[in-house]
């Protein structure tokens, strides 16, 4: 109301004020601010004088008020060096900017706070715009009770991007970060971007209406229990209650089993989230543990180091595999005590701790006597690989890796027609990490790894060979859309589910998995509640590169365990606070027998087992060894014509049965390749020391493999070099 009173007595005043503070050695931009509030409010006074003067509308001088006031409150906080929030007063009338209809008192205080901080027009020696020009157009006050919001857009020429963010915005408007909310880059054009601000939270609403179900056992019977609930006819009794987010109980159905239970659903029920849930299958079909978590009990993880007594597998075939969420040990079978070996399959995308639990897995079979092949299509991934007895690093060497498991299956097949052989020879369990990198359609080799995977998992069990095969994913392509892989893996053992990515976990429909109706992998968080604010809290000390990983710093290792007939619950792979290959004790890995299987191990590698179709699966073992000579011979033929200085085909002692074993010079191949790493300090590949030797990159493969188990050279990622 200054400028209806001063008149133009306010542009004397303002004088009188600027050689105040230029006498007093005001700063350059207090006098500036000075000036600007004098005009401001000398203009003001003026025309509202003219507008009384004249007889019009009291309301539209009143009005001239408004911008005065706003320059005034700019000087203000000028000088007091700080930004108050704006206060504002319930609003009746929305207005936009840009409508024609003006701006509010309310919304221009908003646009003045918004041009003086972040777009301009002007910027001060020690005040520093966010994004000149980045205006506020379309602006929106809305205002319910004590919930006040704005709306609006932020613009820029085009060709321009708004790089203003969420954190700026909140120190202009001395509010969170989360009360604002900016639109996604990808869904608008860079230069225009909305923005929402919440200038106060809104009123935290009950969560439970007057009248509406309170305790855990009222909620249960209103959205649970009733027909179209999660487990419909059961009741619930609450065994500790330390919260409505914390508590215990047992459901119950009278007479009837509870069935399995669809998770989903009932997170859904109980308005929580499913990682806040926990189901626990007792004895009786028709109870079921309940476990409703503030902060998870796996939170803190279980150190690998501290249960090393129980990782070596126990007189039922269990190893320990991790912790359940009712502190239980969580117990993986490895072995069936007078049947045989045991499937596995593990789910698990990127950082979901996948690649830790195979490792843990190589330990306690090796702790427990299991000889090893593994198949690791991404070369180098496996740190524990060096437990393993045979090792196919990379897609073509783990193609053969799964070839020497068939074949070997078949050997056995040979040696000993009862299933119920005495086990005389060492359990064998074949590891396929990445999978699907085999199995899947654009695979090269999807049509043999299919069929041969489909017959290991049918008849390898009584022969003491367990398949363990690890995905990314549930999805029936990553396993050749071969549903009798997936059923002979869950029949024939158990299954482990991690977190996956997202639209991809879902185990419903053709993914759908017995006793795991409704779970969503990719809804398990990878972070704990509250990591995002500890990570928002920076040291710039520098790299702490001693520093070890923290269970709480991840859910990695956190999903479902599965075994046959039970439902899937909720547990924790150990942390692997030391490495697992470091508790093996430097013994080496258990090896397999010595069979014809495996005395051919590397010409097997090197024979495909079915036809260009993909059909006719070579089915015996006669069969198998005529087809590896056969291709043995046939790789041989061009290098007799071509035959590297200083290396002569010596014939080899003949086989069991009068066939004379394969010339091809193995022995004198190892030591020029010896020579050639011990010369050349840079690692190569195995495709690259076959060039410079002149040799076949299938004969050089076996002997780089023979050379490794000796200690004499090392693989690292592929690259090869002397030890």
């Amino acid at each position: 109301m200054v400028p209806l009173a001063a008149g133009p007595w306010s542009a004397l005043a303002a004088a009188a004020a600027g050689a105040g503070a230029w006498a007093v050695g005001a700063s350059a931009p207090v006098l500036r601010s000075l000036i600007a509030c004098g005009l401001t409010t000398t203009g003001c006074g003026i025309a509202a004088s003219e507008v009384l003067a004249a007889g019009m509308n009291p309301l539209i001088a009143l009005g001239l008020a408004v911008p005065a006031g706003a320059a005034a409150l700019a000087h203000h906080r000028n000088l007091a060096g700080h930004l108050p929030a704006p206060e504002l007063t319930p609003a009746t009338v929305t207005k936009g900017a840009g409508t024609g209809t003006g701006l509010t008192s309310q919304e221009q205080v908003i646009a003045a706070f918004w041009a003086e901080y972040i777009s301009g027009p002007t910027q001060t020696e020690d005040r520093k715009l966010i994004q000149p020009g980045a205006n506020l157009e379309q602006l929106v006050l809305q205002i319910d009770g004590s919930h006040v919001v704005f709306t609006g857009i932020i613009t820029l020429p085009p060709g321009q991007q708004v790089r203003v963010r969420e954190a700026d915005i909140a120190s202009v408007y001395h509010v969170p970060t989360s009360q604002i909310e900016l639109g996604d880059p990808k869904h608008y054009a860079p230069n225009a971007l909305p923005v929402t601000v919440q200038l106060t939270a809104p009123a935290e609403q009950p969560q439970i209406q007057t009248g509406a179900p309170t305790t855990p056992q009222e909620l249960w019977a209103a959205y649970v229990a009733g027909p179209e609930g999660a487990m419909p006819g059961t009741t619930l009794t609450v065994t500790r209650y330390d919260g409505p987010k914390d508590w215990e109980g047992i459901a119950t159905r009278d007479r009837r089993a509870i069935g399995t239970v669809n998770l989903q659903d009932l997170a859904g029920n109980l308005d929580l989230e499913t990682i806040q849930i926990a189901l626990s299958p007792g004895d009786k079909p028709s109870q079921m543990g309940i476990r409703v978590m503030r902060e998870h009990a796996l939170m803190h993880g279980t150190m690998l180091s501290s249960v090393v007594g129980e990782l070596a597998m126990d007189s039922r075939g269990y190893v320990r595999a991790g912790t359940y969420v009712d502190g239980r040990p969580a117990l993986l079978p490895l072995a069936q005590p007078g049947s045989g070996a045991r499937h596995l399959y593990l789910v698990g995308g990127s950082r979901s701790g996948k690649s830790g639990l195979l490792e843990q897995i190589l330990l306690s079979a090796h702790l427990s006597g299991i000889a090893v092949i593994l198949a690791s299509p991404q070369a180098g991934t496996i740190a524990g690989a060096s437990l393993s007895a045979y090792l196919g690093d990379g897609l073509d060497e783990a193609m053969g890796a799964l070839r020497l498991a068939y074949a070997l299956m078949l050997d056995r097949e040979a040696r000993y027609r009862s299933p119920a052989f005495p086990f005389t020879d060492p359990l064998v369990l074949f590891v396929v990490d990445e999978a699907h990198m085999l199995l899947s359609a654009s695979s090269p080799y999807h049509a043999e790894a299919k069929a041969i995977v489909e017959q290991l998992t049918r008849r390898s069990l009584k022969r003491g060979i367990g398949v363990v095969l690890a995905t990314q994913t549930p999805l029936a392509e990553d396993l050749g859309n071969s549903t009798v892989i997936r059923s002979q893996l869950l029949i024939g053992g158990g299954a482990v589910f991690l977190r996956c990515a997202r639209g991809q976990g879902n185990l419903v429909g053709t993914n759908s998995v017995e006793g795991a109706e409704g779970i969503d992998l990719s809804m398990i968080p990878s972070q704990w509640p509250g990591q995002y604010a500890k990570v928002a809290d920076r040291d710039m000390s520098g790299l702490a590169t001693e520093v070890a990983a923290a269970p709480e710093d991840g859910t990695f290792g956190l999903g479902y365990l599965l075994t046959p007939g039970s439902q899937a619950v909720q547990f924790r792979s150990l942390h692997l606070d030391v490495p697992p290959v470091s508790l093996a004790g430097g013994e080496r890995p258990v090896g397999i027998e010595h069979c014809d299987a495996w005395r051919e191990r590397d010409a097997i590698a090197q024979t495909p087992m079915v036809d260009k179709r993909g059909k006719n699966l070579i089915g015996s073992l006669a069969d198998l060894l005529a087809a590896a000579e056969t291709a043995a011979a046939s790789s041989q033929e061009p290098a007799a014509h071509h035959t590297p200085t200083g290396l002569h085909a010596v014939p080899g002692p003949a086989r069991p049965g009068g066939t004379p074993a394969a010339p091809d010079g193995q022995e004198l191949i190892k030591p020029r390749i010896l020579e050639l790493l011990q010369e050349h300090s840079i690692p190569m590949t195995a495709e690259t020391i076959a060039r410079k030797l002149e040799i076949p990159a299938t004969r050089v493969k076996p002997r780089l493999s023979e050379l490794k188990k000796q200690n004499k050279v090392i693989n690292e990622s592929g690259l090869w070099r002397a030890a």
